[in-house]
């Protein structure tokens, strides 16, 4: 599909970790087979961009990547020009541009866009040969498959969502993934540990969305009220319960017991929380064949009695397409709250890209995004 697009584009370029990124004109991808240009509206930031970014995490075999790069993750934009095989999206088409990439020969190595090269040979082919840069720019260059197309006269009209709030998909849909992954089902009740962070705020609203009840696990008593009410105040019948992690390992396990058996456990450990003995309190509150999500980090989630008592423990990482597919669908039914009820998003232009990433590690939690406009 042949469109106009300009020679060149601003993008925030990471060249080394020492010097930062630095706004800067490129050349503007162009579309050929399997691709789509995308021009950009919002692009997320995730609350440990600035870590990666600068170094915070090291070149792990988890955040390893090619440089020089154009930063970033998932993001809100529009069709700007679609390869001759596109069959579907048309210039203008509203996207969610999906952070997953997988080999289409090889299902089995992905990688998530701008900060992860994966764990195969393949993956790092891919991430460094042909799709390298991210969406913290005007144009990005993404896989057709990666483009999932919005509804934009039901989501941005009738149900009012701006284009800055449909980014937080970006949150949303990695704890809708672990759920799946372990058929949450409605009227089950679901520890989410820890709750309080960017991706276990959202893991609350998606599991009250799948009508399950919630047990929200976290440290931060102040934060574990704000997130009550807040889902109270946007789904009055939802049925939500908070437990104050202690780091005792038994008597966190008693204080989740007094709720009731329990179905299912999310975990969204971040890294510095690995030794953290909470997803333990979590799996000892489990009736017999209840099932963990483990989409984090923890290093000893097993307790003694896991085989006697029929306890499935799961790793996912992301989602699948078709989880994608139905959260879409379940967005467009208005089964989640709307506007700044949902998310109220900070935005910032691409040259305030310190800033942008210092409220990402800050400004988190239910209801919480920060991201660009380019």
């Amino acid at each position: 599909m042949a469109a106009t697009l300009p020679a060149e584009h601003r993008a925030l370029v990471l060249e080394t970790i020492e010097d930062g990124f630095h706004v800067k004109k490129v050349p503007t991808p162009q579309p050929g087979l399997g691709n789509a240009i995308v021009r950009i509206e919002s692009a997320g930031v995730l609350s440990y961009h600035r870590e990666i970014y600068g170094g915070g995490r090291g070149d792990t075999f988890l955040y390893n990547f090619p440089k020089p790069i154009v930063g970033g993750i998932s993001a809100i934009g529009r069709i700007a020009a679609a390869g001759p095989d596109a069959t579907a999206l048309q210039p203008g088409q509203l996207v969610y541009v999906d952070c997953v990439i997988h080999a289409r020969d090889d299902p089995d190595s992905l990688f998530l866009t701008a900060i992860h090269e994966g764990m195969t040979e393949g993956s790092r082919k891919l991430i460094r040969d042909v799709w390298r840069d991210g969406c913290f720019a005007e144009y990005a260059k993404a896989p057709l498959e990666n483009c999932y197309a919005l509804d934009e006269p039901r989501l941005c009209g009738a149900l009012g969502y701006t284009l800055h709030e449909l980014i937080y998909l970006n949150y949303m849909l990695v704890p809708f993934g672990g759920l799946r992954d372990i058929r949450l089902e409605p009227g089950e009740t679901v520890i989410v540990s820890p709750a309080t962070g960017g991706y276990g705020g959202a893991g609350v609203q998606v599991a009250i969305a799948m009508g399950a009840r919630v047990i929200a696990m976290g440290r931060n008593e102040e934060e574990l009220a704000r997130l009550k009410a807040h889902v109270l105040k946007n789904t009055p019948r939802a049925s939500i319960e908070t437990v104050q992690m202690t780091g005792d390992e038994m008597a966190d396990a008693s204080a989740l017991k007094a709720f009731g058996p329990v179905d299912a456990v999310l975990d969204l450990s971040p890294p510095q929380a690995a030794k953290s003995s909470h997803v333990r309190s979590a799996a000892w509150a489990l009736r017999r064949g209840g099932r963990v999500s483990l989409m984090g980090f923890t290093e000893n989630p097993m307790i003694p009695t896991v085989i006697g008592r029929n306890i499935s423990f799961k790793g996912k990482l992301m989602y699948e397409r078709e989880d994608i597919v139905l959260f879409l669908k379940m967005l467009e039914r208005g089964l989640f709250p709307r506007g700044k009820d949902l998310v109220d998003t900070k935005v910032f232009p691409l040259e305030d890209w310190k800033e942008a990433l210092d409220a990402g590690a800050e400004y988190m939690g239910i209801g919480k995004y920060v991201t660009f406009a380019p």
